[in-house]
């Protein structure tokens, strides 16, 4: 486990926001005017793992995960918030639980989180330990896939923090075949991070967003 850098959490308007992102390929010139993150690995294990560590450290009012995720039909570049988040690679429907349901837990399948950012597009957001690419996409119930989120807001949840995921579209339109294919739109993707930043700033001073 990597360990947390403390005070990161940023003060808006009285609320302690903490932004976690998994690595620093995604953190880009605008998002280093705006904030420090706190990175969390890639993948649920290390992202449900480090996070937790982070708001125990930090106690924030609000986390922000934000980053890069895959979608084959929406606009490569652009960034969307999640209206709900879910963990693809929990099956047991063979056990008679609902696919995408973590047995005994009493929770759906689809997450639905708390707030929405004005001005910024939304999309249902799945979580897993896999890159997804071409046909891949067929089997994913969900808009726009990444390999953190989900794991995050359980942490959240579990700490009892609000949690907001913003992903901006790296990849998807094509197959991936190398390194190049995720990093090209990054660069993008950091000025619309920033951007939707900007924008959930000025929710948070308006009271739209309250810790």
């Amino acid at each position: 486990m990597t360990s947390p850098d403390h005070d990161l959490a940023v003060d808006i308007a009285g609320t302690r926001v903490l932004f976690v992102m998994a690595v620093a390929a995604e953190y880009g010139d605008h998002l280093r005017k705006r904030f420090d993150p706190q990175f969390i690995g890639v993948g649920p294990v290390e992202a449900a793992i480090n996070t937790t560590a982070a708001l125990i450290s930090d106690r924030p009012d609000l986390v922000v995960s934000l980053g890069s995720a895959g979608a084959r039909r929406l606009e490569q570049g652009r960034v969307y918030q999640a209206t709900s988040v879910s963990y693809r690679d929990m099956d047991a429907s063979p056990l008679g639980f609902e696919k995408g349901c973590t047995p005994f837990l009493d929770l759906p399948a689809d997450i639905v989180l708390p707030y929405q950012i004005s001005g910024v597009p939304s999309a249902r957001l799945s979580t897993g330990a896999n890159i997804v690419s071409g046909n891949a996409y067929d089997a994913i119930d969900a808009d726009m896939v990444d390999m953190e989120s989900f794991a995050v807001v359980r942490a959240c949840m579990e700490r009892g923090v609000p949690a907001i995921c913003l992903r901006g579209i790296s990849d998807g339109a094509g197959e991936l075949h190398h390194y190049d294919d995720w990093a090209q739109y990054l660069h993008v993707v950091d000025e619309n991070l920033a951007a939707a930043i900007d924008h959930l700033r000025a929710d948070i001073q308006a009271g739209r967003i309250a810790s």
